[in-house]
C-alpha cells in the first residue's frame, strides 16, 4: 500500500502486512499515546477496520484488534477511554477519500476475526515505576515493588508493611481505570506460591 494518513496525535503507515502506529509526544496527547510511542501492529492481528464520521469536520479511521492478540488491550478489558484507543485515528474531512479507501484495502487483506491463540503484537515496554493514590509501585523486571504513602495508605496496609512480589510468584495483573469507582492495580498471586495480593489506588 505505501500510504501515510496523520491524524491528530498519530500517523499510520501502511505496508503490506501491518500497520505502523507512530503516536505524537505533545502536551496535548493522551500519555498513554506518549508512553507507546509507537507500535507494529501485523495485519493478522485485525478483526475490522470501519471509517465513520467524528465531531467537528473530522472522520475516525478505527482498527478492531482480535481478541487476545493484543496484550495491552487485553489488559485494558475495554477500560480506555475513546480519546485514548490506540486504535483510533481521527482525521480532517478533507481525508475522508484517501481514509476510506486505506479502510476497504485494509479490510480486503484481513484474514479474521475470531481469538487469537497468542499475541501478535508487541507488548508495550512496562514503567519502571509509577505513582498512586496511596503509595508507588516499581518494577525491576524480576519483582514488583508497593512501598505505601503515609498520607493515602489504609491502616491495614500500614500494618502489612511494603511489599515484595517476584513475577514468578504472581499469576496476573488487575487493572481498573482511575475513571471508574475505585480504580486500582491489582496483583494476582499464583496458586501455592503463598504471595498476597496487593491493590494500589490507580494514580498517574
Amino acid at each position: 500500500m505505501g500510504d501515510v494518513l496523520a491524524g491528530f496525535h498519530a500517523a499510520w503507515e501502511f505496508a503490506s502486512d501491518s500497520v505502523l502506529i507512530r503516536y505524537e509526544r505533545g502536551i496535548r496527547t493522551p500519555k498513554l499515546f506518549q508512553a507507546l510511542g509507537e507500535r507494529r501492529v501485523p495485519l493478522a492481528a485485525l478483526a475490522s477496520v470501519t471509517l465513520t464520521p467524528g465531531r467537528r469536520g473530522t472522520v475516525v479511521l478505527h482498527a478492531e484488534p482480535r481478541p487476545g492478540a493484543d496484550p495491552l488491550m487485553d489488559a485494558a478489558g475495554g477500560q480506555l477511554k475513546e480519546g485514548c484507543d490506540p486504535y483510533r485515528l481521527v482525521l480532517p474531512a478533507d481525508r475522508e477519500a484517501l481514509a476510506g479507501r486505506c479502510a476497504d484495502e485494509l479490510t480486503a487483506r484481513l484474514t479474521g476475526s475470531g481469538p487469537a491463540d497468542r499475541h501478535l503484537v508487541a507488548a508495550p515496554e512496562p514503567p519502571l515505576h509509577f505513582k498512586a493514590y496511596d503509595g508507588k509501585a516499581s518494577f525491576d523486571g524480576a519483582a514488583v515493588r508497593f512501598r505505601w504513602s503515609w498520607t493515602g495508605a489504609s491502616s491495614a496496609k500500614w500494618k502489612t508493611g511494603d511489599q515484595h512480589f517476584p513475577v514468578a510468584a504472581l499469576s496476573g495483573v488487575e487493572w481498573r481505570s482511575p475513571e471508574s469507582f475505585e480504580g486500582h492495580l491489582r496483583l494476582l498471586p499464583r496458586e501455592g506460591c503463598g504471595a498476597a495480593g496487593a491493590a494500589a489506588g490507580a494514580g498517574q
